[in-house]
C-alpha cells in the first residue's frame, strides 16, 4: 500500500487531522506507528463510540500499533463511580471494542491506573499544571465534564492528564472525536514545554442522535450494541430522517459511516412495484440518489437497519458472554 492510499483511509470519515503535512511524513518515515483513544469506561457502548472504533480499524489496516486507555482514573475523576465498579466496566467495553472489529493481536489495552499513579506521570501533572491556566484547562473540561456549571477541581485535572497520556503512552497519533479538539490542541501547545514530541491529532464527527439532536444516554436517542435486532429495526423506523436531506440525517450518517465502510457493495431492498433493488459501490452515489428522490425515506431506514444488525450480529454474541 503506497503513502497516498494510506492517507486516503488514515482520513476517510474524518472530521479533521492535524495536521496533514506531518501525518504524510509519518507515514513516509518508516517510523513505528503508533496511534491510540481514550474511553471513559461506559455502560453502553453506541455509534459513538463505533466512529472512532472504526478510525481504530482503519489505522490497524496502514500498519499501526494500536493503543486503546481504559480511562479508569478519568471516570473516577469525573465522578463515574468506585474504581471497582469502573474497572467492571472498562472490561465489558474492551471485549465490546474486540468484537467490533478491532484486531486483538494488534491492539494494546491500557488501564489508566496501571501508569496515571506513577511518580513520573504524577509529576509531569504537575509540571503541566503550573503552564495551563485556569481558563484554558477549564475550556478544555467543558465537553467531557459532568458539571460544567460547578465543576470540582479533578475535572481540571482531566485535561491535563489526558494531554500527557499521549507522550507517556508512547504513541505518535491521538485519535477522537472533534469534541475533543480543546484537549488535543492544549497537548499539542504545551507538551514540547515539557520536553515532548508534537502530537497528530485525528478528528471524526459527532454523530447527532436518532431524534436529530445531540446524542443523550438521558434521551436514549441512540442504537447501543446491545440492542437486539428488533430494537435496532423498531429505533431506526422512528428517526428522524428527512426526505432528500442527505446533511444532518442520522440515517444517512449510519450508512456513511458506519455501513459502507464495511460493505463494498451495498444494496438497497425494496418492493418492485417502487422500482426493485439498488446496489451502491459508494456512500456517494447513495447520496445522490436519496437526495434526488429516488430512494425512500422508510426504505432507507429498513436497510440501514439490515445492515447495522449484520455489523452487531458478532457484537451481541460477545456480549451474552460478558454481563455487566
Amino acid at each position: 500500500m503506497d503513502t497516498e492510499e494510506k492517507l486516503r483511509l488514515a482520513l476517510r470519515n474524518t472530521e479533521e487531522v492535524v495536521t496533514e503535512e506531518e501525518l504524510r511524513e509519518l507515514l513516509e518515515s518508516g517510523e513505528r506507528l503508533r496511534a491510540y483513544v481514550g474511553y471513559e469506561p461506559s455502560g453502553e457502548i453506541h455509534l459513538g463510540h463505533m466512529m472512532t472504533v472504526n478510525k481504530l480499524m482503519d489505522l490497524q489496516k496502514i500498519g499501526f500499533e494500536i493503543v486503546v486507555l481504559l480511562a479508569d482514573v478519568h471516570a473516577y475523576l469525573n465522578e463515574k463511580g468506585d474504581f471497582e465498579e469502573i474497572r467492571r466496566v472498562a472490561e465489558y467495553n474492551k471485549q465490546a471494542f474486540i468484537a467490533l472489529g478491532l484486531d486483538e493481536k494488534k491492539a494494546n489495552f491500557v488501564y489508566g491506573s496501571d501508569f496515571q499513579l506513577e511518580k513520573d506521570y504524577v509529576l509531569d501533572v504537575l509540571k503541566m499544571a503550573r503552564i495551563t491556566t485556569l481558563n484554558r484547562a477549564r475550556r478544555s473540561m467543558d465537553e467531557v465534564s459532568r458539571r460544567k456549571e460547578d465543576p470540582v477541581v479533578s475535572q481540571m485535572v482531566y485535561p491535563l492528564m489526558q494531554a500527557l497520556d499521549i507522550s507517556h503512552l508512547g504513541v505518535n497519533v491521538a485519535v477522537g472525536g472533534i469534541d475533543q479538539r480543546k484537549i488535543h490542541m492544549l497537548a499539542r501547545e504545551n507538551l514540547p514545554k515539557l520536553g515532548y514530541d508534537v502530537p497528530i491529532c485525528l478528528h471524526t464527527p459527532i454523530l447527532v442522535g436518532l431524534d436529530g439532536e445531540k446524542m443523550s444516554s438521558s434521551k436514549g436517542n441512540f442504537i447501543s450494541v446491545r440492542d437486539d435486532e428488533k430494537e435496532v429495526f423498531r429505533k431506526l423506523k422512528k428517526a428522524f430522517c428527512p426526505e432528500r436531506q442527505v446533511k444532518d440525517n442520522p440515517v444517512m450518517d449510519i450508512m456513511r459511516y458506519h455501513v459502507f465502510p464495511r460493505f463494498e457493495r451495498v444494496v438497497i431492498e425494496r418492493d418492485e412495484k417502487y422500482g426493485g433493488d439498488v446496489e451502491y459501490l459508494s456512500f456517494e452515489e447513495l447520496a445522490r440518489d436519496y437526495s434526488s428522490g429516488e430512494i425512500h425515506p422508510l426504505d432507507l431506514k429498513l436497510n440501514s437497519a439490515r445492515y447495522l444488525n449484520i455489523i452487531l450480529r458478532d457484537v451481541r454474541k460477545k456480549m451474552k458472554e460478558v454481563m455487566v
